[in-house]
């Protein structure tokens, strides 16, 4: 049997958006209080039985989330050329956070980002190595 950990931080940031396209309401500008999951997996633990320092990863978020919040996601360069929708706005934090991530733990297996817009709907981006 093989056993995988996971592990995790949560942290939020506030910004507004608009979608491009046909998405109705969501097509003008408003904004969200997005919660922002960071789910890290591995099936072998370090000397002291950790997995990953939870410190590192809620600091790592922290460096990634701040220069979004209280932004208008549009006029930023990471979503001048894409949509910012959730899906985008996941993909965009897990490859900020991937490069820390490899650094700090090599038994590191899961890489997962969920950004919640809301209490009924989010998107998930995951990276498997």
């Amino acid at each position: 049997m093989d056993l995988l950990f996971t592990v995790g931080v949560k942290r939020e940031f506030e910004a507004a958006h608009k979608l491009e396209g046909d998405f109705g309401p969501a097509s003008s500008l408003h904004g969200h209080t997005y919660q922002v999951e960071v789910e890290v997996s591995g099936k072998e633990l370090d000397k002291k039985g950790v997995l990953f320092d939870l410190g590192h990863l809620k600091e790592s978020l922290n460096k990634v989330i701040a220069p979004l919040h209280c932004r208008y996601l549009n006029e930023l360069e990471a979503f001048k050329a894409k949509n910012p929708t959730a899906e985008n706005v996941s993909k965009y934090i897990l490859e900020c956070l991937l490069p820390e991530i490899e650094n700090k733990s090599k038994n590191i297996q899961r890489l997962k980002v969920t950004v919640w817009e809301s209490s009924f709907a989010f998107a998930c981006c995951s990276i498997e190595f």
